[in-house]
C-alpha cells in the first residue's frame, strides 16, 4: 500500500484531478445503471404488465426537487401520458429513446473520466521518469561501477512503463469499480433484499480464489523485470563491444549467454502468464456459477409466488446483477496488473532511495574562483577494503602543471578523480585554496574544471552541440575559435554539413584524433581555470598525436593543469612530475631532475625511447 500511495504522490496536487474524476465516474455509473433499470418498464410494455391503477398516482406533473423520487415520478408521468396517447408502441419508442440517451451519457462521462485518468498517468510517469533520471545523474561515479548499466536502463524504461500500464487500471479499481459495485448492489437491495443477501453470501468465494492467484504474481513479476534488465545489459555490452566480440570469435559465447537469459525470461513470463490468465476464466466461471445459483433460487421464488419480484422485475434483476460481474472481473484483472506495477515500482524506488556518497554540504562555502593552489594532504583512498592511494601529499599551484606518471594501476586516474570530487578520500583531504573540497557546492566546484580523458566522450548530436555541450547562449564566433585552438576547425569545415554534421553514437563517424580534438574544443570553450588531462593522447597515431598535442598545448596555456601521461615525451616541460607506483609517490621532480636519478622514471623513459 505504501508503494502504491508513493506512486500516486507524483500526481500531486491531486485536487486538479480527483473532483472531476469522481463527478465523471459517478455520472457514468449512474447513467449506466439507468440503462438497466429502464429494462423493467420496457419488459412491462412488451409483456403487457403495466398496471393502470399503480400508474394513476403519476397522472400529475411533479414540482421540481433534486431527489430520486422526482426523476422517477417525471419518468412515469411521461410514460403514462405517452401510453395513453400513442399506445404500447409509442411507449416502447419512448423507453428506447430514454435508454439510448442514457447509454450516450454513460459513455460520454466514462470517456471524460478516462481522459482525466490519462492526464494523471501522464503526469505521474513524467515526474517519475524525471525523478529517477535526476537521481541517477546525480549519483557519484563509483555507483556506476557497481551497478549494471543495462539494469539501470531497464529500470528507467521498462519498469516505468510497467508502472504506467498499471496506474489507470489501479485507479479504476480504487474508485470506479468499487463504486459501481456498491451502487448496483444498492439497486439490487432495493429490488429484492432476500435475493441480494443470497448473492452476497456466494460472491466472497470467488474473491478469495482470485486473491490467492494474484498474491503469487508479485514475486514472479520481480524476477521478470530483473531478467529484462540483464537482457538489456547483455545487449548494451555486446553491441558496444562488437569489435572485440568479432575479433576474439566470441559470438557463440555471447549468443549462449543471451540465449540462457532470454530462456529464463521466457520461462518466468510463461509462469506469470499462467497465473495472470487464470484470473479471468476463474472469475468468469465463478461469476456464471453465481448467476446460475441466483437464477435457480430466484426463479424458484418467483414461480412459487414467494418473491416480491414480478417476472419482468426478476429478469431485470438478473441483467443488472450480471453487470456487477464486469467491474468484479476488472478488479481481478487489475490486481494482477497492480502486482507487476508494484514490483517495478519497488525496483525504481530502490534506485531513488539510494543516497549518493558525494553530497553537497548543508551550508556551502561560496566559491568565487581559483586563487592559490590545490593541495593533497595525507590523502588515502580505497575501493571497499583495498587501498588504492596511500598518504598522497603534493601541491599544485595556480598556473603550474603537474604530471602524474607510473605503471598502470598505480592510482594516477584515482588522484585525478579526487580533484573534481568524483570520489571523496578515505583519509586525508583535498584542499582548494586552503578549504576542503567537501565544503564547496559541487556545481560551483565543477564549474572551475575542464576534463579531457583518454576516451573521448561524445554524443549522438551535431559537432556544434558537442563542442557547446552544457553551455548556454554560446556565440558562433566562440565555438569556431575554440575549434581553431583545438586544431579541429579545418576538418569540421570539410564535413558534409560542417558544424551541423551529426557525428553518430559516441562520435563513431569521426576518427580517434578528430574525436579527441572535439573534446579539447569543448574544454577550450568552457575556459576553465583548472584542467585535468587523463592520457589524452595515448590512443592516437603519430599524426593525430601531433595535432592533439598541439591543441593541448594551446589549451594548457595560462591554466593550472594536472596531466596523467602515458607517453613521457609529452610532459617533459611540466613544472613537476610525480611518479606513482602502487598508490604511493615514489619520486618527484622536474624531467631533468628525475632523469639524473637511477629511479623508476628514468627506467620508464628508457623503455619508451627504445
Amino acid at each position: 500500500m505504501n508503494t502504491y500511495l508513493r506512486i500516486l504522490s507524483y500526481a500531486k496536487p491531486l485536487s486538479r484531478y480527483i473532483p472531476l474524476y469522481v463527478i465523471y465516474a459517478l455520472l457514468a455509473i449512474i447513467f449506466g445503471l439507468l440503462n438497466f433499470t429502464l429494462l423493467k418498464p420496457l419488459f412491462d410494455v412488451i409483456f403487457e404488465q403495466v398496471d393502470p391503477s399503480e400508474m394513476a398516482k403519476y397522472m400529475d406533473k411533479p414540482t421540481f426537487s433534486f431527489t430520486l423520487d422526482y426523476f422517477f415520478h417525471v419518468f412515469n408521468y411521461y410514460f403514462l401520458s405517452i401510453s395513453e396517447t400513442y399506445g404500447k408502441f409509442g411507449t416502447l419508442v419512448y423507453v428506447c429513446i430514454i435508454i439510448v440517451v442514457s447509454v450516450f451519457l454513460s459513455n460520454l462521462f466514462a470517456y471524460l473520466s478516462g481522459v482525466v485518468l490519462a492526464k494523471v498517468r501522464a503526469d505521474v510517469i513524467k515526474k517519475m521518469r524525471l525523478h529517477i533520471f535526476d537521481q541517477v545523474s546525480q549519483m557519484h561515479i563509483g555507483y556506476f561501477s557497481s551497478e549494471r548499466k543495462g539494469d539501470l536502463m531497464s529500470k528507467m524504461t521498462n519498469d516505468v512503463q510497467e508502472v504506467e500500464n498499471s496506474i489507470v487500471q489501479s485507479l479504476r479499481v480504487v474508485f470506479k469499480e468499487p463504486a459501481t459495485i456498491i451502487l448496483y448492489f444498492a439497486v439490487l437491495f432495493f429490488m429484492s433484499v432476500q435475493l441480494t443477501l443470497f448473492t452476497i453470501l456466494v460472491i466472497p468465494i470467488s474473491g478469495l480464489v482470485i486473491g490467492g492467484i494474484t498474491k503469487r504474481l508479485k514475486k514472479t513479476a520481480i524476477q521478470s523485470q530483473e531478467s529484462l534488465g540483464r537482457i538489456v545489459n547483455i545487449l548494451d555490452e555486446t553491441i558496444g563491444g562488437m569489435r572485440v566480440v568479432k575479433a576474439f570469435g566470441a559470438t557463440p559465447y555471447v549468443h549462449e549467454k543471451f540465449d540462457e537469459e532470454t530462456d529464463f525470461y521466457s520461462r518466468v513470463n510463461v509462469s506469470m502468464a499462467r497465473k495472470n490468465e487464470l484470473a479471468s476464466p476463474v472469475s468468469q466461471f465463478l461469476g456464471v456459477s453465481v448467476v446460475a445459483g441466483i437464477l435457480l433460487y430466484g426463479g424458484y421464488l418467483v414461480l412459487n409466488n414467494t418473491s416480491s419480484l414480478t417476472a419482468s422485475e426478476f429478469i431485470a434483476y438478473i441483467i443488472i446483477f450480471t453487470q456487477v460481474l464486469n467491474p468484479a472481473k476488472e478488479i481481478s484483472r487489475a490486481m494482477s496488473s497492480i502486482q507487476r506495477g508494484l514490483a517495478s515500482a519497488d525496483r525504481i524506488f530502490k534506485v531513488i532511495d539510494t543516497p549518493s556518497d558525494i553530497q553537497n554540504p548543508p551550508h556551502p562555502v561560496p566559491l568565487k574562483g581559483f586563487e592559490k593552489a590545490i593541495t593533497f594532504e595525507g590523502v588515502s583512498f580505497g575501493y571497499e577494503q583495498e587501498l588504492v592511494l596511500k598518504d598522497i601529499n603534493f601541491t599544485l599551484k595556480k598556473g603550474k602543471t603537474i604530471a602524474l606518471v607510473g605503471p598502470s594501476g598505480g592510482g594516477k586516474s584515482t588522484i585525478a578523480d579526487l580533484v573534481p570530487r568524483f570520489y571523496d578520500p578515505t583519509a586525508g583531504a583535498v584542499l582548494l585554496d586552503g578549504t576542503n573540497l567537501k565544503a564547496y557546492q559541487m556545481e560551483e566546484l565543477l564549474g572551475l574544471m575542464g576534463i579531457v580523458t583518454q576516451e573521448s566522450i561524445l554524443f549522438n548530436d551535431t559537432v556544434w552541440n558537442n563542442i557547446a555541450f552544457g553551455l548556454k547562449h554560446v556565440s558562433e564566433e566562440a565555438v569556431i575559435e575554440a575549434a581553431k585552438i583545438a586544431n579541429a576547425h579545418d576538418f569540421i569545415t570539410q564535413l558534409e554539413k560542417g558544424y551541423q554534421t551529426n557525428i553518430g553514437e559516441r562520435g563513431g563517424k569521426l576518427s580517434g584524433g578528430q574525436r579527441q580534438r572535439i573534446s579539447i574544443a569543448r574544454a577550450v570553450l568552457k575556459n576553465p581555470p583548472i584542467l585535468i588531462l587523463d592520457e589524452a593522447t595515448s590512443a592516437l597515431d603519430s599524426e593525430s598525436e601531433r595535432l592533439v598535442q598541439e591543441a593541448l598545448t594551446n589549451l594548457m596555456a595560462n591554466r593550472t593543469t594536472l596531466v596523467i601521461a602515458h607517453r613521457l615525451s609529452t610532459i617533459q616541460h611540466a613544472d613537476e612530475i610525480l611518479v606513482i607506483q602502487q598508490g604511493e609517490i615514489v619520486e618527484k621532480g622536474t624531467h631533468l631532475e628525475l632523469m639524473g636519478q637511477e629511479g623508476l622514471y628514468k627506467k620508464l623513459s628508457s623503455m619508451q625511447s627504445v
